[in-house]
C-alpha cells in the first residue's frame, strides 16, 4: 500500500486479526515521511459468494442489501445503525461458516437473520421475518 499522503511505500508496523467481523487491522508507516495511517482489511463478499435467488439465478452477495434490510427492521430503536452495523457483521459471520463452495440461499440469508434477531429485539426480528416471507419465528 502506498501512503495516502506523498504516495510513497509503506510498511506494516502492527496488525490485528478481527475474527468477529473477519477483518484485519493494520497499522502502517510511511517510508518517506513518517506518516501513520490506520486501515481495516476485509474481503470483498460479492467477488466471494453468490445468492441463489432461482434454480438459474445467482447474483453477487452484497452487504450493503443486507445492511440496510436490518437497518429497515432496527429502525425503531435509537442506535439503529450501530445495531445495524454490529448485527450484520453476525450475520455476515454465520453465513461464511453456512456457505458451500461460495454459494448461499436467499433463503438461508433471511433464516440465519432472524435467528441474530430474535434475541436482539424480538420486533425487529418479527418485522424483518415479514417483509423476506420467513416463517422460522
Amino acid at each position: 500500500m502506498v501512503c495516502m499522503y506523498c504516495g510513497a511505500p509503506t510498511q506494516v508496523a502492527n496488525s490485528r486479526s478481527q475474527k468477529r467481523n473477519n477483518t484485519i487491522w493494520r497499522r502502517r508507516s510511511c517510508t518517506k515521511c513518517d506518516s501513520v495511517i490506520t486501515t481495516i482489511e476485509r474481503a470483498d463478499l460479492g467477488s466471494a459468494l453468490r445468492v441463489s435467488y432461482a434454480p438459474h439465478r445467482l447474483v453477487p452477495f452484497s452487504r450493503d442489501i443486507l445492511f440496510v434490510s436490518i437497518y429497515e427492521a432496527c429502525k425503531h430503536r435509537s442506535s439503529a445503525v450501530r445495531d445495524a452495523i454490529n448485527l450484520t457483521d453476525l450475520v455476515i459471520g454465520r453465513l461464511i461458516a453456512q456457505a458451500s463452495d461460495g454459494l448461499i440461499q436467499k433463503e438461508r440469508i433471511a433464516a440465519t437473520t432472524v435467528k441474530a434477531l430474535q434475541p436482539f429485539d424480538g420486533a425487529a426480528a418479527a418485522v424483518y421475518a415479514g417483509f423476506h416471507s420467513t416463517s422460522t419465528i
